[in-house]
């Protein structure tokens, strides 16, 4: 080899080093964690329930884990740069629901066509993290439902849901924990209305 060879070799070499160097770390990922276990009723007791998407905001859209510093500029939405969503808050959301309502109800998506007797429309309308001070954070999630009864396309009820909880802690991850648990709470005060309101509207 010659040493231009060797000259233009070892340049190469450095310079895929400074390359490696400046990729900096990777994201980290989370979901809602675990669903609980739950043991599904009989099915040939159980409505069919229809449960598209659960729509979102263009702020929510991505993968991003969302946080306002309220106490300078509470209209600034804002991502963490090192950690995010395995998923946008909306699909995290859309399977988390499915899930629940399957102990209860013939679940399904809509896309293929199947009939249900209801469809069960969620709107978010917030899922993200504000800080108060530096070191004082909550949580809030809020989202519309809408319960529609299929074969007269009757509104059956509509309800705003909205929790909100203290962060464990003031970063990404006590953003992830305390959405987690607001989301479990909402799921399971959702799914009693729907369960009532369909129970009244005359679901056997």
């Amino acid at each position: 080899m010659t040493r231009k060879a060797i000259v233009l070799a070892l340049a190469a070499i450095a310079l895929a080093g400074c390359a490696l160097g400046s990729q900096g770390p990777q994201a980290d990922s989370y979901d809602l964690g675990p669903p609980p276990a739950r043991t599904a009723a009989a099915a040939a007791t159980r409505p069919v329930l229809m449960v598209p998407e659960v729509a979102a905001p263009a702020w929510l859209d991505g993968q991003g884990i969302v946080y306002r510093l309220a106490y300078e500029n509470d209209a600034r939405p804002q991502a963490y740069a090192n950690s995010r969503w395995v998923a946008p808050p909306a699909a995290l959301l859309t399977q988390r629901l499915r899930s629940r309502f399957a102990v209860n109800a013939g679940v399904v998506s809509g896309v293929d066509g199947t009939r249900a007797d209801y469809v069960l429309r969620v709107d978010l309308e917030d899922f993200s993290q504000s800080f108060t001070s530096a070191s004082a954070s909550t949580v809030a999630l809020r989202a519309r439902a809408s319960l529609v009864r299929l074969p007269d396309r009757v509104l059956v009820a509509q309800r705003a849901f909205s929790v909100e909880r203290a962060a464990p802690t003031s970063d990404a991850r006590g953003a992830v924990t305390a959405l987690g648990a607001a989301s479990g709470e909402m799921i399971e005060s959702l799914a009693d209305w729907v369960g009532q309101q369909m129970k009244s509207s005359g679901a056997k």
